[in-house]
């Protein structure tokens, strides 16, 4: 029971088990997936980022389980790594500057944040190779991801800096 459960965990409910572009479809789904939460069900931001550290800490134990006897410690069917990462500039987005953000600007940098992320995830600059090439375990499967998050983060923010001095 458990096993199935971490299966379909970690593949995001089998969505990893589609043969073309996994992780590209895990992070598109993140985004339809955080939209609704904020801006159509409207969830606290509270209730979302205590799903989202349940979801993250739990991960390491699911991926960890489901890789247990398998030679290739990061399948491309494990595509919850995704789901975290992408999680971070949008969730970041959603909490920043204390305002209410309109569904039709979230769309335009949900597509941003997607498009970065994918990026980062694909091309791996340093730290992202880094966790992606030394942890050969489920800590080395997220943190990539992790760091890839926060890699669009950081653009955004140097974008936001860089803007302020030319506009």
């Amino acid at each position: 029971m458990i096993k199935k459960f971490n299966s379909l965990f970690v593949t995001m409910l089998g969505l990893g088990k589609i043969s073309l572009i996994p992780g590209t479809l895990a992070s598109f789904v993140t985004i339809i997936i955080l939209y609704i939460l904020f801006h159509t069900l409207d969830i606290s931001h509270y209730s979302i980022l205590t799903g989202l550290m349940i979801i993250s800490i739990y991960s390491f134990l699911a991926v960890a389980s489901y890789t247990k006897n398998n030679e290739d410690k990061d399948p491309k069917e494990i595509v919850i790594d995704e789901f975290i990462g992408q999680s971070i500039p949008i969730y970041l987005y959603e909490i920043s500057h204390g305002t209410q953000k309109s569904p039709n600007e979230a769309i335009i940098f949900y597509v941003v944040f997607f498009i970065l992320f994918r990026f980062f995830d694909i091309r791996k600059p340093f730290p992202v190779s880094y966790f992606d090439k030394n942890y050969k375990n489920s800590f080395g499967v997220i943190m990539d991801d992790v760091c890839a998050g926060l890699y669009v983060v950081l653009s955004l923010i140097c974008f936001m800096v860089l803007s302020s001095y030319f506009i």
